[in-house]
């Protein structure tokens, strides 16, 4: 299939799973909707108490394993995207989406789900990539986090998106990500601070020969929430930057970090490959080409990078 076959199926697959995600209409006075807001007893299918976006209302550890398909071949994709903290349904159903075409397109295996016992070592060493799509909180046992981070370091490939950038560290946990700090300090190697409103801004690739900026015009320009981080990933050794945001294109607030604001970088977690992108807030922007084009990128990067030695950091 050709890509641009592809971004037309991509948007028609994106807007039926917003359509789907949208709360149903509520009666004059209330109704669900008035229950509160986050995944729990309520709204639609029991996820957000009657609201598209907003906290968890009873996050919990999942500790029975979901079942992989019987016919599911190892060394796919695994789409992970359970949240304890902030929710944000529609970018949720639409990511998942997309990615899901995207893997279908390659013929990638590929399973998607939101029970956090998954991370178990028998089930992730079924899996080449473990995206972290829009993730957040706290969700995992001790044994949880032992077994990825295991899974990571022995050679497994991460891709990290949007939300899945962590927490303020002043939510309290389990709502925060913050207390793991292998995840926070060695994982992504930053911390999510605040974020901008949605407006429009300048992204600026700046390594345009990576395979996971191929297709990426040198300044892009889209709307997104631009996330801030309490340091800059570039002042670690082995952190590759891809792409910041030009501060001066867009109003930050105090989400600001200067004239140095990563929001795409990858490096290497023991024999592992861990790469992350700040973007993609709204559902529709996985409609968008262009971040469709990044979102495959990152993935046959990630599946191709799984299990090769990592470069000497400079």
């Amino acid at each position: 299939m050709k890509l641009q076959g592809f971004r037309i199926l991509a948007v028609a697959a994106v807007a039926t799973a917003l359509l789907q995600a949208q709360p149903p209409a509520q009666p004059p006075g209330g109704g669900p909707a008035a229950e509160g807001r986050g995944r729990g007893p309520g709204g639609r299918g029991g996820q957000l108490g009657g609201q598209a976006a907003g906290f968890v209302l009873t996050p919990a550890i999942d500790t029975k394993a979901p079942e992989l398909p019987a016919d599911l071949k190892p060394g796919g994709v695994l789409i992970f995207s359970k949240t304890s903290g902030f929710r944000e349904e529609a970018a949720i159903q639409a990511s998942n989406v997309a990615l899901a075409v995207l893997a279908q397109k390659h013929g990638w295996p590929c399973f998607i789900t939101e029970n956090g016992a998954v991370m178990n070592a028998e089930q992730l060493g079924k899996f080449k990539l473990v995206i972290w799509n829009n993730t957040s909180g706290d969700s995992f046992s001790d044994e949880q986090k032992a077994a990825f981070q295991a899974w990571m370091v022995n050679g497994g490939s991460f891709l990290g998106t949007h939300g899945a950038g962590g927490d303020p560290a002043t939510f309290p946990a389990p709502r925060t990500v913050s207390t793991w700090k292998w995840f926070i300090e060695t994982l992504l190697g930053a911390q999510f601070t605040s974020h901008s409103p949605i407006q429009p801004g300048d992204i600026h690739v700046e390594d345009t020969r990576s395979p996971i900026t191929k297709g990426l015009p040198a300044v892009w320009h889209r709307s997104d929430e631009w996330y801030a981080f309490t340091e800059n990933p570039r002042s670690k050794p082995g952190f590759h930057v891809l792409a910041t945001v030009d501060e001066k294109s867009y109003t930050p607030g105090r989400a600001t970090m200067g004239t140095d604001h990563p929001l795409v970088w990858w490096h290497c977690v023991g024999k592992g490959h861990a790469l992350y992108s700040a973007l993609g807030h709204g559902g529709m922007m996985y409609a968008e080409p262009l971040l469709i084009q990044l979102l495959d990128n990152a993935m046959a990067w990630g599946l191709a990078e799984h299990g090769k030695a990592c470069p000497v950091s400079k």
